[in-house]
């Protein structure tokens, strides 16, 4: 006669659970490596980056002490690239007289920032930032204003820098 087989009811269901918990952890990881190796993260990544540099170089930009020129106007020519960097080089000995018998401090301080274009096949940004910039005269309180800032941003084999700088619009451009 021939044994009739049982089936252990456990058993089939620890087996079902294990083809479900095997199908999860495949649908877990093809899911994770679709994310990483997305195209809108890796925008994403790019375009943080170019946020932050630019963020910092405005900040550069729009910081220096008479008492120490050397390291400010160093952080100038370190944060920018092509003819705005130019520009500053060419113009730093005259600049150092200006500030040197000014005598001021000025310091600035990232209020918010955003990136208004980016074009990264092309290696070009556009960044917006908020500043909250306090000038010290020699004989003076300290005094506060808020800028916005428009900067153009170029990638360079050192990361993003800045080419070009300029004052944001303020207020309603539209006429009537």
């Amino acid at each position: 006669m021939a044994a009739r087989m049982t089936r252990n009811p456990l058993t089939a269901a620890a087996v079902a659970l294990a083809v479900a918990a095997a199908g999860c952890a495949g649908w877990g990881g093809w899911s994770w490596y679709e994310a990483a190796h997305d195209d809108a993260a890796a925008y994403a990544d790019e375009r943080d980056a170019a946020l932050a540099a630019g963020e910092q170089a405005v900040q550069n930009m729009n910081t220096l002490d008479h008492r120490d020129l050397r390291r400010g106007l160093d952080a100038w020519e370190d944060s920018a690239t092509g003819d705005l960097r130019r520009q500053l080089v060419d113009g730093r000995r005259e600049f150092v007289k200006q500030i040197q018998q000014a005598k001021t401090v000025t310091s600035a301080e990232v209020l918010s920032g955003a990136v208004t274009e980016l074009d990264a096949r092309a290696g070009r940004a556009g960044v917006m930032v908020a500043l909250r910039i306090e000038v010290t005269a020699p004989k003076g309180k300290p005094v506060r204003k808020e800028s916005r800032m428009l900067g153009e941003l170029t990638r360079t084999p050192e990361g993003w820098k800045l080419s070009a700088l300029g004052q944001a619009p303020v207020g309603d451009t539209a006429s009537e």
